[in-house]
């Protein structure tokens, strides 16, 4: 299979072509401000390349930061409508009232809390009433919002109160894009709702970006189906991704940690994901990034989903150095790094300054940086290593001394040797390895959800079969289909002998 994977980043937009395991051509350019020329920057390279005559592509995967960025940067994002099913006793803390006040004033939300919702043990907390749904779907009818966010106490495990009050939204609002919070988050009802939340607000972008970057893919000549990449380290059809845009936070470096497995076949290791902004700390099992337990901030706001465990730190390619006091970041010059950094006749020292004074690195003009201090290049190469001892230290669950796989365009900031690792992993296209983990990226499917009423192996084909169905819409192969993962968690407090599965399945792509 002849696969395209594109993965844009802050400050670097990579690509690379591959046929079957076989790297054709791959490229790095800058991101741009508007970043879509940047994209078709990279497709018309690893097109056009000699090796790449007569290749006919059969699936581009994207991997992209806006999303994430949109929250970050409070644009972009689409006015909501919340509706929470949980009164009486869910009333005390409204929806939204932990966000940032500046994030909460982009989404500019109309807020609703109506009777109804289960209890822990899946019986009615007090009957839903209707009427309150459908004065509230009025209200928003009223005001043009049709982003709608639906969350309901125990929707996980009871679906019944979020479900049917979409159905009563979408009578009266035909074309509202409706986010069921159940979908999305797990049994935590705030953190639940303030995905869903996100997620609402992101869907107008959704569609609009998987719009841009089929014009794009038009313009450079490929029609061939394309695909997002997930923060699970798998791809699903844009279409379907552009409906959950919040799977797609924090991609990047999952594309990255799927890419260093595969350039080094290693599938239990750590990764560090240099890029020219932050690095990212990750660890692999069975191939994929360690999924997080825990409670996740995106852009100040908590969060309880799938998410990979990552940790970032204010280091890269582009990180700003102070020559006057010595300190490394936080601020970068991102994309600006070919105009900016003093190697590239800029005026600004950077992290990539300091490797090439040191002979590290060969990039750019190293005669502009041959006068910086000595003592300055050592003592910020051994801060540098600090920094990765430290936070590689943070992210390991075992004393054992594991491998830890350099990659990214700013790898070359990693020292050889690092306490606690085995090794120091370095091969060849470790800078593009985002984009190889998004082109060799397989389709998943997942169900987390609270099963009771049923035995453990009734529970277990439940969440299989869903699990199966939600990858085959996502675009996997139904032939191709394997379990990856299963976890299965007696909850004692519930009757019925309730139970947590967690099942997921993966699959290569279908065509046609």
């Amino acid at each position: 299979m002849k696969r395209i994977g594109i993965d844009v980043g802050g400050t670097n937009t990579d690509a690379v072509l591959v046929d079957g395991e076989r790297i054709v051509a791959s490229i790095k350019v800058p991101t741009t401000q508007d970043v879509l020329s940047g994209v078709k920057s990279a497709l018309s390279h690893v097109i056009n390349a000699p090796a790449s005559a007569g290749i006919a592509v059969d699936a581009v995967m994207i991997g992209t930061t806006h999303f994430t960025n949109a929250v970050v940067e409070r644009a972009r994002l689409e006015r909501v409508a919340a509706i929470r099913v949980a009164l009486p006793t869910g009333g005390s803390l409204p929806p939204m009232c932990d966000w940032p006040r500046d994030l909460y004033e982009a989404v500019n939300p109309m807020i609703f809390m109506v009777h109804g919702g289960h209890e822990y043990d899946g019986s009615p907390l007090v009957p839903m009433n209707p009427e309150e749904i459908r004065d509230a779907a009025m209200r928003i009818r009223d005001a043009g919002i049709t982003s709608i966010a639906i969350s309901a106490t125990f929707s996980p495990l009871t679906t019944e109160c979020e479900v049917v009050a979409a159905e009563i939204v979408r009578s009266i609002i035909p074309d509202a894009k409706i986010t069921l919070s159940h979908t999305l988050g797990r049994i935590g009802l705030l953190e639940r709702e303030n995905v869903a939340i996100l997620n609402a607000a992101l869907q107008t972008l959704g569609k609009t970006t998987v719009q841009a970057f089929a014009d794009a893919l038009s313009e450079i000549g490929i029609k061939a189906p394309f695909f997002l990449t997930q923060n699970d380290g798998t791809v699903a059809l844009a279409d379907v991704a552009a409906a959950n845009p919040v799977h797609s936070f924090a991609s990047g470096p999952t594309n990255s940690m799927r890419g260093a497995a595969f350039l080094t076949g290693l599938q239990n290791a750590m990764v560090v994901d240099v890029g020219g902004t932050t690095s990212d700390i990750g660890c692999l099992i069975g191939g994929f990034p360690r999924e997080a337990n825990n409670i996740v901030h995106i852009g100040g706001v908590r969060t309880l989903f799938r998410m990979p465990d990552l940790l970032p730190i204010a280091l890269g390619g582009g990180t700003i150095i102070n020559p006057e006091t010595g300190e490394i970041g936080p601020r970068s010059v991102g994309y600006r790094i070919l105009t900016e950094a003093k190697v590239f006749g800029g005026s600004t020292l950077t992290t990539s300054d300091i490797a090439a004074a040191a002979g590290i690195i060969e990039m750019g003009d190293r005669d502009r940086v041959k006068d910086l201090d000595a003592d300055l290049v050592r003592s910020t190469l051994a801060k540098i290593s600090e920094m990765v001892a430290e936070n590689f230290d943070r992210m390991k669950t075992s004393a054992e001394d594991v491998p830890l796989i350099a990659v990214g365009g700013g790898a070359f900031l990693i020292p050889d040797r690092v306490p606690g690792a085995s090794e120091v992993v370095r091969v060849e296209n470790a800078g593009v390895a985002n984009a190889l983990g998004a082109a060799m990226a397989q389709v998943s499917g997942e169900v987390d959800q609270v099963f009771s009423g049923m035995s453990r192996d009734e529970a277990l084909a439940a969440a299989e079969s869903s699990a199966k169905e939600a990858a085959i819409a996502s675009g996997a192969l139904r032939d191709s289909l394997k379990t990856l993962e299963v976890e299965d968690i007696p909850i004692a407090y519930l009757p019925g002998g309730a139970r947590r599965v967690r099942v997921r399945v993966i699959g290569d792509i279908a065509f046609g």
